[in-house]
């Protein structure tokens, strides 16, 4: 669970007191059926980066990501949502490199 770990540890971080007041990332479920997750960059770090990931197994499974500089949104079929959080945690990670 450390993609867990890492995307918390990013969250608390941006969290200043007014940040996350307008901003945050949300986790939802698809009817497709699947997962989104979307995250505010607005006055952070990562406003501005953009990025486009895709990922599809043999196993009929897939993630996909990809960040407008303001907002980074991944998907992902109902068993990959650590998949679609790794997304995120490799895109703040790249970042800080």
């Amino acid at each position: 669970m450390s993609n867990l770990k890492d995307i918390q540890q990013w969250y608390a971080a941006a969290c200043d007191g007014d940040w996350e007041h307008s901003y945050g990332i949300r986790i939802e479920t698809t009817d497709n059926p699947g997962w989104i997750i979307s995250v505010d960059l607005a006055r952070t770090a990562l406003y501005g980066r953009m990025c486009e990931m895709e990922d599809e197994c043999t196993d009929g499974s897939w993630a996909s990501a990809k960040s407008d500089g303001i907002e980074f949104v991944a998907g992902c079929d109902p068993s990959s949502l650590e998949r679609a959080i790794g997304y995120f945690v490799e895109f703040a990670a790249a970042e800080s490199a």
